[in-house]
């Protein structure tokens, strides 16, 4: 495990990576396949570890990662949390938990040096509305253009490029916080799979394997650049008609199991 406050305090940079809607079953059963080449380079022999969302849908969801509460651990519901705005009473921060004077983390990092930027996926944040401005607003930076929106089909290979664009801008010893909403995973994903005429689980599967193809484009960059911190999980994840439900926003496994990992490249 890993110290929030060792973290901040040898000044790693940090990558927070959500793959918006991704259900933890696909993603395991991919992994066990050796179907995810490149994200299994940086996964434990168990794959990746199950976790339950705080919220089951997008806004809601990173409200809370922003306030400190990550998806909580399956196995360890207590497990004390990496970063945490300061809150009286709270039963899962300990000695080596970051905790931040701010609302959000983004503000909490940015008061310790951090350049902040956000590259947008699904529509929470597009800026496109007010309510698709709140998220992007809290960074330094933020963007988000059609090209890495849900319907684009090549997506995170614009996210990632562009992420690469805006970091390759800042000064060499400059700290940076990283977040990317993947939106690829999000539905519609059925064009990810050439028969599929809508979204199923093997186009949700599909997807997650048209991300895995494209991380060599920002790993290998960021291998380069530092040390760097990584978070990579879902938000929530959605129902393909299991017990009669469909798409997310509501309480069942398929939605509230989510995976997650952090890691240290």
């Amino acid at each position: 495990m890993y110290s929030g406050k060792d973290i901040i305090a040898t000044q790693q940079h940090i990558l927070w990576v959500t793959l918006d809607t991704l259900r933890y079953d696909v993603a395991q059963e991919l992994f066990l396949a050796c179907k995810l080449p490149y994200f299994s380079r940086f996964l434990p022999s168990t794959g990746r570890e199950k976790r339950h969302t705080p919220v089951s849908f997008t806004f809601a969801a990173h409200q809370a990662f922003f306030a400190g509460f990550l998806p909580t651990p399956a196995q360890h519901p207590k497990q004390a949390r990496l970063f945490a705005a300061d809150f009286q009473g709270s039963v899962t921060t300990n000695a080596g938990t970051f905790v931040f004077q701010e609302d959000n983390i983004v503000a909490g990092l940015q008061q310790q040096g951090y350049h902040t930027i956000c590259i947008g996926g699904v529509g929470f944040f597009n800026k496109r509305t007010a309510l698709g401005k709140v998220l992007p607003s809290y960074f330094q930076e933020s963007h988000w253009e059609e090209a890495m929106g849900v319907t684009a089909k090549d997506s995170t290979q614009q996210q990632f490029t562009n992420a690469i664009h805006y970091l390759e801008r800042l000064p060499e010893q400059q700290k940076v916080f990283l977040f990317i909403n993947i939106s690829a995973i999000h539905q519609p994903n059925y064009f990810y799979l050439p028969a599929a005429k809508q979204d199923n689980l093997q186009t949700h599967a599909a997807a997650l394997q048209y991300v895995d193809s494209q991380l060599p484009i920002l790993m290998d960059f960021l291998v380069q650049k530092g040390s760097f911190f990584c978070i990579f999980c879902a938000d929530h994840g959605t129902a393909y008609g299991e017990d009669g439900y469909i798409g997310h926003r509501l309480a069942h496994p398929s939605v509230w199991e989510i995976p997650y990992v952090e890691f240290m490249i």
